[in-house]
């Protein structure tokens, strides 16, 4: 089975909201260069927020903020060639983002990196840059960015962890756990800053049709680990899923930008799967 085309996936953002329902706010998005992340920074923007989009991956940050300037040359867009495992290159891009935008009203902690090992002989090296990556990296754009939300008394944040960070994945442990400790950021940060008007919540999907998840599908350790016939893997994930197919990251960003509305003010400490029934069983 070949995979899906991602990119017409990830270009599908309609949703039911205003043209203008975020017309005003300023969005900040990590990891944003592909998939469920650059499928947020274009319903978002679709949606006429400005946006800071962040990724270390330069040639795909170029072309989404191509692709922004052409839903509208309105938009304020502010890029940021990050590494956001490296917590003080990270604090030092989120400085100039607040100085361009005047601060961020919607974060959307959405980097994340996956990789495959046996808990026996687990190097070190790759946990860390796991937890590194998808939860400390949330720690600190959090830290840096609540405060101005409570001072307006409004914000939100959403923060990306999986249906991996419910149920333990063999062979993903760093992954796991730091999914896991994902949705315990999302609790304890919600709690304190409910009564400011600042949402937290985190989406938790299953197979999303975007290119790490085809390349932790594809990767012929991750399939030797399950016994998973590599030739036919895509086929095994996809009919895993109740709804027999891959949510699309456009699915993911729609809810996103559900949470990210008023009409969401009384979600928060949340976490909220979107996985095409993988949870039932």
């Amino acid at each position: 089975m070949n995979p899906p085309d991602t990119k017409n996936a990830e270009n599908n953002c309609k949703t039911a909201f205003s043209p203008a329902l975020f017309k005003g706010r300023r969005v900040l998005v990590t990891g944003a260069s592909r998939g469920i992340g650059r499928a947020c920074a274009l319903a978002f923007g679709q949606m006429g927020a400005d946006l800071a989009i962040l990724s270390r991956r330069a040639e795909g940050l170029s072309q989404l903020k191509k692709e922004l300037d052409e839903i509208s040359s309105n938009l304020l867009v502010v890029d940021e060639v990050v590494d956001v495992s490296l917590s003080l290159d990270l604090q030092e891009s989120l400085e100039r983002v607040q100085k361009r935008l005047g601060g961020v009203d919607i974060l959307i902690n959405n980097a994340g990196i996956y990789i495959t090992e046996e808990v026996d002989g687990h190097s070190l090296t790759g946990w860390q840059s796991t937890l590194d990556t998808n939860l400390t990296s949330a720690m600190v754009a959090s830290s840096c960015l609540i405060k101005g939300m409570v001072m307006q008394k409004w914000g939100r944040v959403i923060n990306i962890s999986s249906m991996s960070g419910k149920t333990g994945e063999a062979f993903g442990s760093a992954y796991s756990a730091s999914k896991f400790g994902l949705i315990g950021l999302t609790q304890s940060m919600a709690l304190e800053v409910a009564r400011y008007g600042v949402t937290v919540n985190a989406v938790c999907p299953g197979w999303v049709a975007t290119d790490m998840a085809f390349d932790q599908i594809s990767d012929p350790q991750w399939c030797r680990l399950n016994n998973i016939d590599s030739a036919h893997s895509l086929e095994i994930a996809r009919l895993s899923v109740p709804q027999e197919r891959f949510i699309e990251a456009s699915e993911v960003a729609a809810l996103v930008t559900y949470l990210a509305s008023d009409d969401a003010r009384g979600i928060t400490g949340q976490a909220i799967n979107i996985c095409g029934g993988l949870s039932i069983h």
